[in-house]
């Protein structure tokens, strides 16, 4: 295709006039049907390497995901543009499924967003068989290697697709991978002589500070009172974001916070506040950030470090989008790296730790050995940990093992808002409402208030449509469980919480199988990259950017110039030359005639440093003291 025709898809939509460094050679690859791998940092804009080409080829594109929250912020994105796009997701029913891929099939649908355990249900294969698809889009690549910081089972099933659609050219994208990772990715996916495109992950415009600081809360104020613009402070649970907000509020900085916890309203409301700028720094924990594209944050602070550097450079990153000078500042003090020593040392499970995780999770969801399979349950992770007494991140990283030997599915905390279709045709319905009168108003209400409602599922707001039918949500609520019951409608209440599932049925804990090579490799992994970012902390001698890209595999990277370790060594090298200029000026003036030591030290504005001049002097034999008085040595 045409350059200008890509470059006029670009502008119609996203309102860019240029790409950025690499998307279009990136575009011209995938409609050259090759296989791509795309390795752009954080802010890079990786979806507009499918998104623009998908848009331009006859059929639909697949992206696989494995972050719902991420794949219903696109969905929803490009819905917003006027573009057909559907998510399937292990939150969603199977009728909601069903009606989504047969839409694929038949409706203008352009893009199809699916988890990677969907892909290979029969329901999703069936309907795959019919598809025109042209393009399979694979984010978030790294999950699919061994190697990659965040491994998912389900990602290895991916190159399975291509005995289906052996033509289709497929492109990986990633924001976190080393070589080691890139290289796994085309292999796992059964690449067919992949272009590597790889932007350098330097970010000239991003100033990286660690500082050991004991009082935070004072470094923070400072922080945000010498900066202007948006700003993000993560830190490390959900009682310290709110501590924090009204912190900064009490010195004056418009904050807000935001956690996982929160009621979804509350978090949509709290995210756009601070989106429009009517709230200038947001407190978060890492549960923010994903599909963020806000381009104007010039400082993101970590109060607390995170435990590995591919999380901090993705968090850092979501500042100075727009290419202006931004901040990725990191706080920390001599407890925090000790935190992190004795994480590496002890945060990861014995294998009879696992099996008696594994047995309280079967407790916790009450089933019996052998029934769960494929079925997705509501899992409130704080709950079970306390109603259990387990350490969290123990527990976490046994959770981990289970879903790395497939015994476990584990799907990311997202807002499910309620969803609503109509079953029956517009006759029955009619007939349905002259024989109950008394839900003929909500069902008037739902008509007119959302349109496709008897081809898919629609989501709704209780609140809404108790407000335009003048009744309680209760009320409202009723009512839709009713007309489900009676079979009139879907209706699917609104769900936060993550979803555990068991895909092969529960099993006795005392027959769990941890394979060893995979155990191990596991303990070394988090070892390793925990390590370096213990190593990266501690060491203030290496500039902190080079450091990073040196790990990302760029080992050809030069100091940055900009980080606290370049600022220190240029405070140096200036207080060098002063030093060197102090020298001069003291030694002009003894030369003139001897003057006494202490009319010479009151000459100079800074003392100590006359005093340390005058001793290095006297030592190197340059001037000779007598007495009160100081001379040039002839």
């Amino acid at each position: 295709m045409a350059t200008s025709n890509i470059q006029q898809v670009l502008k119609k939509y996203w309102g860019y006039d240029k790409f950025r460094p690499l998307q279009e050679d990136i575009i011209h690859a995938v409609l050259s049907k090759k296989d791509s791998i795309a390795l752009l940092p954080t802010g890079g804009g990786k979806s507009i390497c499918f998104q623009v080409p998908g848009l331009t080829l006859d059929g639909i594109t697949i992206v696989i995901s494995p972050l719902v929250a991420l794949m219903k912020d696109q969905v929803d994105n490009l819905k917003s543009k006027g573009i057909k796009a559907v998510c399937i997701s292990s939150l969603m029913t199977y009728r909601e499924i069903d009606i989504a891929l047969d839409n694929c099939i038949y409706g203008s649908v352009k893009f199809l967003y699916v988890s990677p355990e969907r892909i290979l249900t029969e329901l999703f294969i069936a309907r795959l068989k019919k598809m025109n698809v042209a393009l399979i889009a694979i984010d978030e690549a790294h999950c699919i290697s061994q190697w990659g910081y965040d491994f998912r089972p389900s990602y290895l099933q991916i190159a399975k697709l291509r005995e289906y659609l052996p033509k289709v050219p497929v492109i990986a994208l990633t924001a976190t991978a080393t070589e080691e990772v890139i290289s796994d990715i085309g292999s796992r996916l059964e690449m067919i002589n992949p272009i590597h495109f790889r932007k350098s992950f330097e970010r000239n415009n991003l100033s990286y500070l660690f500082l050991n600081e004991s009082d935070k809360e004072n470094r923070l104020i400072k922080i945000f009172r010498k900066t202007t613009g948006s700003g993000i402070v993560y830190a490390r649970n959900r009682r310290l974001t709110a501590e924090i907000a009204n912190l900064l509020q009490n010195h004056g900085i418009s904050s807000d916070f935001y956690h996982a916890g929160l009621d979804p309203e509350q978090r949509n409301q709290k995210q756009a506040d601070w989106i429009a700028g009517k709230v200038r720094v947001i407190v978060c924990t890492n549960a923010f950030g994903m599909g963020i594209d806000k381009p104007d944050v010039r400082v993101v602070v970590h109060y607390n470090p995170p435990d590995c550097i591919e999380a901090y450079f993705q968090e850092a990153g979501r500042a100075g989008r727009d290419g202006n000078l931004a901040y990725g500042t990191l706080l920390y003090d001599d407890k925090d790296i000790s935190e992190l020593e004795y994480q590496l040392k002890n945060a990861f499970p014995e294998k009879e730790e696992v099996r008696k995780v594994y047995q309280a999770l079967v407790n916790f969801f009450q089933l019996a050995t052998g029934s769960g399979k494929e079925e997705y349950l509501e899992f409130d992770f704080d709950l079970f940990c306390k109603s259990y007494n387990l350490n969290q991140v123990r527990t976490h990283k046994a959770l981990d093992l289970l879903a790395r030997n497939s015994y476990l599915v584990l799907t990311d905390a997202v807002f499910m808002p309620s969803r609503l279709m109509f079953k029956v045709n517009k006759n029955e319905l009619y007939d349905y409402q002259l024989r109950f009168p008394k839900m003929d108003a909500l069902i008037k209400v739902a008509l007119r208030s959302y349109s496709g409602i008897f081809d898919e599922f629609v989501a709704i707001k209780e609140k809404d449509l108790a407000y335009r039918t003048k009744t309680s949500v209760e009320q409202v609520t009723k009512n839709l469980d009713l007309l489900n019951k009676h079979e009139i409608v879907h209706y699917i209440k609104q769900s936060i919480l993550p979803k555990v599932c068991f895909p092969n049925g529960v099993i006795r804990a005392k027959d769990l199988f941890l394979d060893k090579e995979t155990y191990e490799l596991r303990k070394k992994q988090i070892e390793t990259r925990n390590g370096a970012f213990i190593q990266l902390l501690k060491n203030a001698q290496i500039c902190r950017s080079q450091q990073m890209l040196n790990y990302f595999g760029e080992k050809d990277a030069k100091p940055c110039g900009r980080c606290d370790v370049c600022l220190q060594r240029k405070a140096k090298i200036i207080n060098s030359k002063q030093l060197l200029s102090l020298e001069t000026q003291i030694v002009s003036r003894i030369s003139e005639k001897p003057i006494e030591y202490e009319i010479l030290i009151e000459q100079f504005d800074s003392s100590t440093e006359v005093i340390e001049i005058i001793r290095f002097l006297i030592g190197k034999g340059t001037i000779v003291q007598e007495g009160k008085w100081l001379k040039l040595r002839i």
